[in-house]
Parts: structure tokens; C-alpha cells; sequence
């Protein structure tokens, strides 16, 4: 039988109140205490505190705090990832971001969902991993909705909310994120 993080990490409904559960995501909120009010500035204990919260990132992972996230060992990063001040990372189901990727000032990553109907909504929620490719750049204020992946080389534009993937190389902005065009192609404008 499945404990309930597994089923959690698995995309399936779970109990967010598992006692597992509650003092992973305390552990976390101690370690952004410590991060985002304690030491606030990029010193070498924030780094420390960077590397027991998020142990699956590669080099030149780097947050300018302060950063929220629910349990911090759901975040996978390749090497040279950088989270400007502000980023929420609702991290229940594993969130992959690749290589060097740039993420603006208060965007917001989320696996977490919750049931459509109301009585299980009560006692049970889901989440749906998330996927950013290498060589993207995430704009501010943008929202990043459960179960999507945005291609390698792409550009959200600032205040947009993805609901859908995104193919590679592309340009996606607006509400719900669309993609406009292509990155390896020239814009109307200049044709």
C-alpha cells in the first residue's frame, strides 16, 4: 500500500495532513524562516540553507530570497537556474527545470490541485508534475499551472498564465498563455 507522499509525488489523490507530510512541509518552512528572514542577503549559510532545502539542484542554483515552496525536495534543477525575489514553488508533485533557465520576480509554480467536487475537495487534494525545459525565461508575475510543460528555449512573457505546454522555442504570452511564434523564426514585422 501506497504511503501518502507516494500517492502525492504519483499524481493521485492523498491526505495533506499525513503526519509525513505535515513535518516535511514544517522542515521546509523552517529552512525558508532561516533563509528568508534570518539571513535574506546570498552568504554562505544561505547557500548551505539552499542546499538541504533543495538537494536536487545542480550548480549555480541560485534564489534571491525571499522564495516560498511547500517541501523543497520536489524541485529538480539543472545547473545555472536563478529565481528572482518573491517565487512561490508549490512543489507536491516533482517540479524539473533544466538548464539555464531564468525565472522572474514573483512567478509562480504550481503542482498542487484539488478535486472538482466539494466532498472530496473536504479531506483529499492532487497534484501534476511540472516541466520547464533548458534555456528558458520565465517573465514576472507569471503563473505556471499544474501538469504543464514548457519546451526548452522558450519565453513566457510577464504576466502570463499557462494552462497548457508550450512547444519548444517558442514566444507565449497573455491569459490563458498563448504562443505567438516562433523563437527561430523573425517576427511579421521584420519580413
Amino acid at each position: 500500500m501506497k504511503t501518502e507522499k507516494e500517492k502525492m509525488i504519483s499524481g493521485e489523490y492523498y491526505n495533506a495532513f499525513d503526519p509525513e507530510l505535515v513535518k516535511g512541509r514544517r522542515a521546509a518552512k523552517n529552512l525558508l524562516h532561516s533563509l528568508n528572514v534570518k539571513e535574506y542577503r546570498v552568504t554562505k549559510k544561505a547557500k548551505e540553507i539552499l542546499k538541504e532545502l533543495i538537494p536536487n539542484a545542480g550548480a549555480g542554483f541560485y534564489i534571491e530570497p525571499p522564495f516560498h515552496c511547500d517541501y523543497g525536495y520536489n524541485i529538480f534543477a539543472g545547473e545555472n537556474v536563478y529565481f528572482n525575489v518573491n517565487c512561490v514553488v508549490l512543489d507536491c508533485a516533482p517540479v524539473n527545470i533544466g538548464s539555464n533557465v531564468f525565472i522572474a520576480p514573483n512567478v509562480q509554480i504550481y503542482t498542487a490541485s484539488h478535486p472538482l467536487d466539494a466532498e472530496l475537495r473536504k479531506t483529499l487534494e492532487n497534484a501534476y508534475p511540472v516541466t520547464i525545459g533548458d534555456d528558458c525565461w520565465i517573465g514576472g508575475n507569471s503563473v505556471i499551472c499544474p501538469g504543464v510543460t514548457i519546451g526548452k528555449g522558450c519565453v513566457i512573457g510577464a504576466g502570463s498564465v499557462v494552462t497548457k505546454d508550450i512547444p519548444d522555442n517558442s514566444l507565449a504570452v497573455g491569459n490563458p498563455a498563448k504562443v505567438i511564434r516562433k523563437l527561430n523564426q523573425e517576427p511579421e514585422s521584420k519580413k
